[in-house]
Parts: structure tokens; sequence; C-alpha cells
């Protein structure tokens, strides 16, 4: 596919088509429609967040990493977003790592019995 189909149409459109490939588990077209998105609006986290899952889903791992970072370090609080980096670290076999922000996401998540 040309890549021109990616980057078609407005940012709606990208959006919509990108959670279209995202529903139907075609990770890796929506991470293409995704990154032209995010480089887009960086500021939008929403599509920054579902390129973080599509690069998981695709065992991209050091690029879901990257992009969650980019959010954690943009708001510490964001739930999903420190649950989905613990996730990405422990498939990387760093689990010392991953178990802070998985903690920090259980705080965040209300369920103190696992802090």
């Amino acid at each position: 596919m040309d890549m021109t189909y990616y980057d078609h149409g407005t940012p709606a459109e990208r959006w919509e088509r990108a959670q279209m490939f995202f529903d139907a588990k075609d990770y890796a077209a929506a991470a293409r429609v995704l990154g032209g998105l995010v480089e887009e609006v960086p500021e939008q986290t929403g599509p920054r967040l579902l390129l973080a899952r599509a690069y998981y889903h695709s065992a991209q791992l050091r690029r879901a990493e990257s992009e969650l970072r980019v959010l954690v370090e943009r708001d510490p609080v964001e739930h999903y977003a420190r649950l989905m980096l613990g996730r990405t670290l422990e498939r990387q076999g760093r689990h010392e790592e991953a178990g802070s922000h998985l903690r920090i996401a259980s705080a965040l998540a209300g369920d103190f019995e696992r802090v």
C-alpha cells in the first residue's frame, strides 16, 4: 500500500482510520497512520497512547516505551500510560523498572492492596 494512503485525509479521518486498523488488529497499519498524526498533533494524548498500544501489540517495544515515557513525563498521573509502560518494560525483561510503574499505576487506580 502506498504511504499516501496512511497520510490521506483530515486528522479526524486519519484518527478514525487508525482506530479501525487497531480494532481489526492490524497494529502495524494503525501505527503507520498514527505516527504521522502524532507528529502533527504532538500535544494530544489520545493518538500518542493509541500509537504506543499499536507498537506494544506489534512487538515494537522500544517504540512503545518511548511514546509512553513522553506521556508519563507530560502527565505523571496518567494511569493507563503508567500501566502500559510497566507492561512494556516487563515484556522487555526489565522487571525491576517495570515494578515501580506498575505500583504507581495500581495506586492511581485506587488498588492499594497491590501497592
